[in-house]
């Protein structure tokens, strides 16, 4: 039997049984009675169909090894101070270009090298 004594705790987007505390189930669109499953209690869903549900993760969430290694690539690109070099640009024909070498493949492997034309902002790299 439902009741809507005792009713759920609502916190944001989630509703909470407040027999158990147990995290309930969003009502569907066509649900009369919202049931908790860890303590069998049930309560009418009036008034719970129009909770919105609101979701949001930060940028840190989902870690994955792309993700860590592509937060190591920006670190070290705020670091680290490029160096001149007497290269002409492809771009513009500009003599000098900046640089910076970072080692992305694997040890047994030479590194690449990124070159940055300061004259027009064209940029590419090399593997050596």
């Amino acid at each position: 039997m439902a009741s809507n004594e005792g009713s759920p705790n609502i916190i944001g987007s989630l509703i909470f049984c407040p027999e158990c505390g147990n995290l309930l189930d969003m009502p569907g669109v066509d649900d009369d009675i919202l049931m908790c499953h860890q303590c069998s209690h049930a309560y009418k869903t009036a008034g719970y169909e129009s909770t919105k549900v609101v979701t949001t993760s930060s940028e840190r969430a989902f870690q994955s090894p792309l993700k860590a290694k592509r937060h190591l690539v920006q670190q070290s690109k705020q670091t680290e101070a490029e160096a001149m070099i007497k290269e002409k640009c492809p771009n513009c024909g500009n003599d000098e270009m900046a640089y910076h070498t970072m080692q992305l493949r694997s040890a047994d492997e030479g590194q690449t090298v990124f070159y940055n034309c300061k004259k027009c902002g064209y940029k590419f790299s090399v593997n050596s």
